[in-house]
């Protein structure tokens, strides 16, 4: 745990340092910013805070309840800090985080990630586990918000990642301020915030929060990404810099959007239970981004994987159909789960495939690129 002391005065009475970038975080953290942070909450009945006991989901916790005590008739505040298991401290720091949400007098549940640990991947399963162990405990009390401290750092680091990854714009756009999962609303208030700020307000407040070694283990992808991240800067590319692609990301991202949606609106289609038929030749001289978009948002929906679609297998299928469509050549294939048939007059059918005939043959399972 991080001692937080109380500001000394530096040399001829001057604050020092520190106790500047505490003042400052008070003031940059005032009652009409921290109402503009949880303006999207206005409308909520209960929200569960995502508090693991680090500087940026105590200062989470700490605004939230800040806000709500302002605000007449606001949402009930519910914390959970979800306990993986993987060290030694983790059921004492959640207990710890217990102690300070009654200080708040707000209601505190640990969620235990329990049985066998994976040996690969377990950054990446692990957080899958948290959001299903958080929302299902979100389900379970009514709380129609659930809400995480991600910051500016983590937005810039995704970005990277996602970067380096070969993601597609969507992915580039980084994560959503929010987002709809499992029928509940995914909050991330504190986006635009970096982390100096947040630990800032912590020490501000005296509150003591603690700091997660494994940030510090070169063993996983995130801790490596941040010392190259270190070198980027120097190169221009900052954080500054990556959340500006992110925004221009998710410019283009929701220009494109709306230009397939409208495509799609425009087709002569018939939907049924596994199935979807449609001409597609008005789209055969669509920008391919276009034409991409229309085909993957069918198969998603057929598919019902509840998973991104893996961008070169769809931009391989897009290639192919559009350019078999163009020829007026019959085409037929197969993407997670959905068996397509074009024929030579333009008409495209969708198929769920069944059940029994999709493992056979399918390709081993790799990560999404979003």
């Amino acid at each position: 745990m991080l001692n937080v002391d109380s500001a000394r005065s530096g040399k001829g009475g001057e604050p020092p340092p520190r106790a500047q970038r505490r003042a400052a975080s008070i003031q940059a953290f005032s009652p009409e910013a921290v109402a503009r942070l949880f303006q999207a909450w206005e409308n909520a009945q209960r929200i569960l805070l995502a508090v693991s006991g680090g500087p940026d989901s105590v200062a989470l916790m700490l605004l939230a309840a800040e806000w709500a005590r302002r605000r007449p008739g606001a949402p009930s505040l519910h914390v959970a800090t979800v306990d993986h298991g993987l060290r030694e401290d983790s059921r004492r720091e959640a207990e710890a985080v217990a102690v300070w949400t009654a200080r708040l007098g707000l209601t505190h549940d640990v969620l235990v990630w329990s049985g066998a640990k994976p040996r690969s991947k377990i950054q990446e399963l692990a957080r899958e586990a948290r959001y299903a162990l958080l929302f299902s405990h979100a389900a379970r009390i009514g709380a129609d918000i659930v809400a995480t401290a991600h910051h500016a750092d983590d937005q810039a680091e995704t970005i990277l990642f996602r970067l380096l990854r070969g993601s597609g714009l969507g992915g580039l756009s980084g994560m959503a301020a929010s987002a709809r999962r499992q029928g509940l609303m995914l909050s991330r208030p504190l986006l635009e915030l970096p982390k100096a700020e947040l630990i800032a307000f912590c020490e501000a407040k005296a509150h003591p929060f603690f700091a997660d070694p494994s940030n510090r283990n070169p063993a996983y992808a995130r801790t490596r990404l941040r010392a190259l991240g270190a070198i980027l800067a120097e190169e221009g590319l900052s954080r500054h810099a990556l959340l500006r692609l992110g925004r221009r990301a998710a410019r283009a991202e929701a220009a494109l959007a709306a230009r397939a949606e409208a495509a799609a609106a425009a087709l002569d289609a018939r939907r049924e239970s596994g199935g979807f038929s449609a001409d597609f030749t008005a789209l055969a001289n669509e920008p391919e981004e276009i034409f991409m978009r229309v085909l993957a948002a069918q198969i998603t929906v057929l598919g019902g994987q509840g998973r991104p679609l893996r961008l070169d297998r769809l931009e391989a299928l897009t290639a192919a159909v559009q350019g078999a469509l163009r020829k007026n050549q019959p085409f037929a294939a197969t993407l997670a789960g959905v068996a397509l048939k074009l024929g030579r007059d333009g008409a495209l059918v969708l198929q769920t495939e069944n059940p029994r005939r999709r493992g056979r043959g399918a390709p081993k399972k790799e990560p999404p690129m979003a």
